[in-house]
């Protein structure tokens, strides 16, 4: 008889039970992050925010992982209190943000003290040095909604990284690259839920902003279940004597060395400028739909599903692609003359044609491109970053495309509204110059694409190379 003691990660079905928990609850989470991005025409004509203030609530899911560095905190607390703890802790700050949010654009909010208080506090300058989220011209609403989305944003970043460490833990040595790219599939049909379902659930007589925010806080539960359900199974995992992979932790000492590589400048730049045209424009595709095609919102979130769908579909299959044949810096490159092309068919062509088709083509090469980049560009950071700092290299590549993702929501929301003069109807905005700084973004990513397989062909770092080696 056997004394090898068969482990519950042993068993297909309770590892990929861990996964679909853990699926789970980001695909909720994502769920929630774009759950307003259908019903910015809503949000301006029931609760008065204009594109600017419609910007600076969309930029401050990442204001405290840029600013106060949550980013690194939520990596600490994951090495020093483990998956677990972090996963039920990020579920309910995701939770709590959620609330907030929720209580900021429902009717209960209008005309109470709290919205007096709001309408009074941060009342500040819209200038370049103001930094935060909050302006004079903001509704109370939209800055109470902003303060309940940068704290759902600090769980939702430490449920990203926590999600990542749990699937290595269960999935070592079997098929953790398929599983994470089911989670990443998972997550990214979150996107195209909402865009499906958030302007039918406002829809709903009588006509409610705030009904498509109540369900997705009711899926937040569901996903804070879910961590907790994960728990009891982790925590059998570890009395089988199962241990916790570690990531390198960020090292202070690390900056250094890691500033000065000017591999990890052309990747973060990259990185920043490429997923600035993209997070960002998820916020306005559906108004930008709108107003070039006539429809509603629901017509618009119709043709805007096929992205999400589309960049998880193809994601697998391009990543095992980039495994046996290579090519990363090509297909970097590829990705952002992809998106350029899209941006600029949305700014002059759409507006000109009013084509459904036209609308269709550019959203999947879109989606293509979606999956191009983020398949090219990950797997290509170890090549270009020792191994000794590849955890703290990570940390700062992310804390820099938080930047990004938190300015361009607001760059975007005061272009529009500079671009619109007198402009009050939401379905009347011409998006022409707002596309054009998304296929500016792209030209940069384009620029740095190729500056990057340059510097490859002359440090031969490999990123054309296969990963899998023969």
């Amino acid at each position: 008889m056997s004394n090898i003691q068969t482990k519950l990660s042993d068993s297909a079905a309770m590892r990929w039970t861990a996964l679909v928990l853990l699926a789970g609850a980001m695909f909720f989470g994502y769920i929630f992050v774009d759950i307003l991005s259908p019903l910015q025409e809503l949000l301006q004509t029931q609760r008065g925010w204009d594109p600017a203030s419609y910007g600076r609530f969309a930029g401050s899911e990442t204001f405290l992982n840029v600013f106060v560095f949550f980013l690194i905190f939520a990596g600490i607390i994951l090495d020093k209190m483990g998956v677990r703890f972090t996963a039920i802790l990020s579920g309910a700050v995701m939770l709590a943000g959620g609330a907030i949010k929720l209580y900021a654009v429902s009717e209960a909010f209008i005309g109470s003290g709290c919205e007096a208080f709001m309408n009074d506090f941060c009342n500040l300058p819209d200038t370049a040095w103001n930094i935060t989220p909050f302006t004079a011209d903001m509704p109370g609403s939209a800055k109470l909604a902003a303060i309940g989305f940068m704290l759902f944003g600090c769980g939702c970043e430490m449920a990203g990284i926590t999600v990542s460490r749990g699937i290595v833990k269960w999935f070592q040595g079997k098929e953790m690259a398929l599983a994470m790219g089911v989670e990443m599939a998972i997550a990214r049909c979150g996107v195209a839920a909402v865009m499906l379902g958030s302007p039918v659930i406002a829809a709903i007589e009588p006509i409610s902003v705030s009904r498509p925010v109540c369900v997705s806080v009711i899926l937040l539960c569901i996903g804070l279940i879910s961590f907790i359900a994960y728990a009891f199974m982790d925590k059998k995992l570890d009395a089988q004597g199962v241990e916790e992979e570690k990531d390198e932790p960020f090292k202070i000492s690390d900056i250094g060395l890691i500033l000065s590589s000017k591999a990890f400048w052309i990747v973060s730049l990259l990185c920043v400028t490429y997923y600035s045209a993209i997070f960002p424009f998820q916020k306005y595709a559906i108004n930008m739909l709108q107003c070039n095609l006539g429809f509603t919102a629901e017509e618009a979130g119709r043709v805007f599903f096929v992205f999400p769908l589309g960049a998880a579909a193809i994601t697998p299959f391009l990543g095992n692609f980039l495994d046996r044949k290579g090519k990363g810096a090509t297909m970097l490159m590829l990705g952002a003359v992809l998106m350029i092309c899209c941006h600029l068919v949305f700014a002059f062509v759409l507006p000109a044609t009013g084509s459904v088709v036209i609308a269709f083509a550019a959203i999947i090469l879109l989606g293509i491109s979606f999956s191009l980049v983020p398949a090219a560009l990950w797997p290509s950071v170890p090549k270009l970053i020792d191994e000794k700092i590849l955890g703290s290299a990570y940390a700062l590549i992310f804390w820099i495309q938080n930047i990004g993702l938190y300015a361009f929501p607001m760059i975007i929301g005061n272009v529009l509204r500079s671009s619109n003069p007198g402009v009050e109807d939401p379905l009347k905005y011409n998006y022409t110059v707002p596309m054009c700084v998304f296929a500016a973004l792209g030209v940069v990513a384009l620029v740095l694409g190729l500056w990057l397989k340059i510097d490859d062909s002359r440090n031969h770092y490999g990123l054309e190379e296969p990963n899998i080696k023969a």
